[in-house]
């Protein structure tokens, strides 16, 4: 009896050792508190599955994945035709959730202010550098605006939070359009810089003035203030779910590859700096175990995982969005 049990225990330890992988991946903070949660979930209820995920930014994430040193990488920035070339495995992008960037700031006797987005860019662009300036009281008819200088705090990594930043200052802004430009890492013409969403709330709670901009769940934890923001039909918005799904619903078709953008969407309460964030994977998976991990995974995210997003402050993907990615993850090799 005692040999039969222990051939028993050595089946069950040998199947749980086949089913043991660590799998490793890296890139965006932008969703970091809701991956965070998935993974450690997921690895609860798969004994022997471990997932290391490092925020590290979604430049970092799409070098590495790249490269092949992680089994997946992570992106608020859609990767170029270029780097899709360039990468040494296929790479498809699988979207997870949709969340909303805000402008955070720390004003003296002020918690509650509305930006035009002109006025946003030309705050980042250095054009405005006074929290009285006449541009932002015009905007905030009875708020006591101070006589204070402006600190404006930006991603000092590659960042897809800045991405989508500067991807709605890009639409709204000529100037900003002809000057730095849309980018994981623009030329910034003012600031200091702090790294990861956790950098930039930090910088902004500790320094008088500051301005920056975080993902909505930073702003939240952090307890910093954040503002309004100008939509494309000239209503004033607070981030809200509701609003990032309102965003999201001006996708009319989604594109085969996932690559797109929604910020400045159409829509009466849509919040204008919306956007998707991509999970970076390969279609043939170089390792085939951790591919079959990483499959099952995706699959466990869509069908199960994304109830669990509203209470971190992301949007779900929109039911058609979820069925059409399930069939690409059903894809994956």
């Amino acid at each position: 009896m005692k040999k039969t049990l222990t051939a028993v225990g050595l089946l069950i330890l040998a199947m749980c050792s086949a089913q043991a992988q660590k799998i490793t991946g890296a890139g965006a903070t932008f969703p970091y508190p809701i991956y965070s949660k998935w993974f450690s979930e997921y690895s609860s209820a798969h004994p022997g599955v471990e997932i290391n995920y490092q925020s590290i930014g979604s430049g970092g994430g799409i070098r590495q994945v790249s490269a092949g040193l992680v089994d997946f990488g992570a992106s608020d920035a859609v990767m170029t035709d270029e780097q899709l070339a360039a990468a040494k495995n296929k790479l498809i992008h699988i979207p997870t959730v949709i969340g909303a960037v805000v402008p955070i700031f720390n004003m003296q006797g002020v918690d509650d202010i509305k930006f035009s987005p002109d006025v946003l860019a030309d705050i980042y662009l250095g054009k405005i550098d006074n929290w009285n300036n006449a541009r932002i009281a015009k905007d905030n008819p009875g708020v006591k605006l101070p006589d204070q200088k402006i600190t404006v705090v930006h991603r000092s990594d590659g960042s897809g939070t800045t991405y989508i930043f500067t991807d709605f200052l890009n639409k709204v802004s000529s100037d900003w359009a002809n000057g730095p430009s849309k980018g994981a890492s623009p030329s910034w013409p003012t600031g200091v810089g702090g790294k990861g969403n956790e950098g930039v709330a930090g910088l902004v709670r500790q320094l008088p003035g500051a301005i920056g901009y975080v993902e909505l769940i930073y702003a939240l934890q952090n307890k910093i203030s954040y503002g309004e923001v100008k939509n494309a039909a000239g209503n004033w918005e607070k981030a809200s779910i509701e609003g990032v799904t309102e965003a999201a619903a001006s996708v009319k078709q989604m594109p085969a590859d996932y690559r797109i953008s929604i910020t400045n969407a159409p829509g009466k309460h849509a919040y204008p700096i919306s956007s998707f964030t991509w999970l970076l994977i390969p279609v043939k998976a170089p390792d085939a175990a951790k591919g079959k991990v990483i499959k099952d995974l995706l699959n466990w995210i869509i069908t199960s995982g994304e109830s669990e997003v509203s209470a971190l402050s992301y949007a779900p993907l929109p039911k058609n969005v979820a069925d059409k990615v399930l069939k690409t993850v059903y894809s994956l090799q």
